[in-house]
């Protein structure tokens, strides 16, 4: 099963079903014989839940996965909500958002599905920035650093006299919680004087346009537009899946996970089998899409306990 990164563009609609919603059509008039599963939430996880439910609709016709972007926030407030079967998530669940489950009556399985590196990106063009150590980035991103450190030799007096223009997740985004965690000290602590999206796209056109830009995004973002942007090492280490791998891309690796609805799997068949599908594929399609797969028996202890 060998597939194109550019098969996963999050510009492309994932799903006739949401080609249909888009034009206003009623899902339900639209495809009344047929059986929907509802997908949404991290911006990071979305390239493999994305490509999961076409090769699962591919396999199974009759059966659409709409697969949706709200930032893995997002994801939650509609999964508790009891709007979606799975919700993809860049970080684990909150003890607020496990409440607002409980509270609605929603229990859930976790199922880790891969492993990311966060990935530092400037401009192509930009010569300077190749590596920045994860004191450099606090300095940089800290709530302090808000209308203070806003040019380049700031940084490193090496580097040239010239504003650097900042892009990054909004706060909704796992990715957002997880860097000011792992690089500030604290989740949610971070100069807010940024271009922030949930939209990774907008991230990566933004960096891609500007010499002086820097952002930050799941790695698989970055592979796919590589010849726009230039990933920065990070203590000396660059994020590859060889580095996720060997355990020396740090602080910045970190699980990605798709939040299963318990009474979706027990009482829908659908459900139960794209679940299954996606573990069993996932050794071989998320390489394809960017991240770093678990190992085989991960995957397998998963399936099992499920």
């Amino acid at each position: 099963m060998k597939l194109s990164r550019q098969k996963f563009n999050r510009y492309a609609l994932a799903g006739t079903v949401t080609a249909v919603v888009a034009l206003g059509i009623s899902a339900p008039s639209a495809f009344s014989q047929n059986s929907m599963i509802a997908i949404d939430g991290s911006s990071t996880v979305f390239p493999i839940s994305e490509a999961m439910a076409e090769e699962f609709m591919s396999a199974n016709r009759g059966i659409d996965v709409t697969v949706g972007v709200s930032g893995t926030g997002g994801g939650f407030e509609k999964f508790c909500n009891n709007e979606l079967d799975i919700t993809g998530a860049s970080r684990p669940i909150k003890q607020e958002e496990m409440d607002a489950c409980a509270a609605a009556g929603i229990e859930y399985i976790e199922v880790p599905v891969a492993t990311d590196a966060l990935t530092i990106v400037v401009n192509n063009e930009n010569t300077w920035a190749e590596e920045m150590t994860v004191d450099q980035l606090k300095m940089l991103w800290e709530p302090a650093a808000e209308g203070t450190i806003t040019r380049w030799n700031q940084i490193d007096s090496s580097w040239p006299n010239q504003p650097i223009n900042l892009f990054g997740p909004g706060t909704d985004s796992g990715t957002f919680d997880y860097f000011t965690d792992e690089i500030v000290g604290e989740e949610g602590a971070s100069r807010s004087d940024y271009t922030a999206s949930e939209d990774d796209n907008i991230l990566v056109l933004g960096v891609s346009r500007d010499v002086n830009a820097l952002g930050y995004f799941g790695l698989a973002y970055y592979l796919e537009n590589e010849d726009a942007l230039k990933a920065v090492a990070v203590d000396g280490v660059l994020p590859t899946p060889e580095h996720v791998e060997d355990g020396t891309y740090v602080p910045l690796s970190r699980p990605l996970f798709m939040y299963v609805k318990k009474d979706s799997l027990d009482n829908n068949a659908d459900v139960q089998a794209f679940v299954e599908f996606v573990l069993e594929n996932a050794s071989e399609i998320v390489p394809e899409v960017g991240y770093v797969p678990l190992a085989d028996d991960r995957y397998a202890s998963i399936l099992s306990e499920l």
